[in-house]
């Protein structure tokens, strides 16, 4: 059988999570190192695994803080700022938000990894909003299966150049631009993606538009790339094509809403949208309109989400 998928089994981790350590060199076999999750073992293999405590080489000044939405004992729910990176790698120079919680001394989950603890769910680094953390490793494990199964989602705003004519699923795979490997595209034989966008409001005479964006499927750039492949784009999203570089690309994840790993009770989150993007919405947004940002408005349109084209 494949490593990771024994493991899994046995330890009763996502396949996702086992991974990880492996990648890490956490796991060994017979007394030697494996990196492979494809590594096949065998009846009397002597398998062994290890949980590391964080360990950076490198100590960036945490000079900055983040807002914090809700916490407890099991998780943590934040409203991330823009240009923070999520975790430590080697082409980041600078405190990131993995460094801000160890300033804090949370405590975090261990079974992402050593440079991603408590870490369920990423942001790229320009997106703001709101994202949960996990402080022990049954609440990772059980957010981490929500994501599978998709009782765990977030819904975003953005603010994009163009109109959509109409609410709209796209559902079209991706997977890493074969031209520009800094991108990614919508490719024939590409990992299965679908997004649900939303109009919201905009304003005549105006080009901006508020829409709201909601995920089926986590996949990297997923809301920019489906926008891209039906010519629209978000304000400051000059990677994918937009005209108008304010900075920072105007997404923001407002609604998360998820399963408490302890309680089993059903959870909304708010992220308030960041003084930047605020000050945009306001010029697009009619006074009349600003009841179409209400999260329980928003929400319900999703739920009730029955006359839309849908883009294969």
């Amino acid at each position: 059988m494949r490593l990771d998928k024994y493991l899994s089994e046995k330890l009763d981790f996502s396949r996702n999570q086992i991974t990880n350590l492996i990648k890490n060199g956490l796991v060994k076999v017979n007394n030697k190192v494996i990196t492979k999750p494809s590594f096949k073992v065998t009846e009397n293999d002597n398998i062994e695994y290890e949980i590391k405590t964080f360990n950076q080489e490198e100590n960036y000044e945490v000079d900055f803080d983040v807002p914090i939405i809700y916490e407890d004992d099991d998780i943590l729910v934040i409203n991330k700022p823009s240009g923070l990176v999520i975790h430590p790698a080697p082409s980041v120079k600078e405190a990131t938000l993995v460094d801000w919680l160890k300033s804090k001394n949370i405590n975090l989950s261990t079974i992402s990894g050593e440079e991603r603890h408590g870490i369920v769910h990423r942001i790229d680094k320009e997106t703001t909003g709101a994202l949960v953390i996990a402080k022990n490793n049954d609440a990772h494990q059980f957010l981490s299966d929500q994501l599978q199964d998709k009782t765990m989602g977030r819904i975003y705003l953005a603010i994009i150049d163009l109109p959509l004519k109409e609410d709209c699923e796209i559902d079209r795979p991706i997977a890493r631009n074969p031209k520009n490997r800094l991108k990614q595209a919508v490719v024939h034989n590409g990992r299965n993606a679908k997004t649900r966008f939303l109009k919201l409001c905009s304003q005549d005479g105006q080009n901006g538009e508020i829409i709201a964006c909601k995920l089926f499927t986590g996949r990297t750039h997923q809301i920019r790339v489906h926008l891209n492949s039906i010519n629209r784009h978000i304000i400051g999203d000059s990677l994918y094509g937009a005209k108008e570089n304010d900075g920072r690309v105007m997404l923001h994840a407002y609604i998360l809403y998820l399963i408490h790993p302890k309680t089993k009770q059903k959870m909304i989150f708010k992220a308030e949208i960041f003084d930047d993007m605020k000050q945009k919405i306001n010029k697009i947004c009619k006074e009349e309109e600003n009841e179409k940002l209400n999260e329980e408005y928003i929400i319900s349109r999703f739920d009730n989400f029955s006359d839309y084209r849908v883009y294969n």
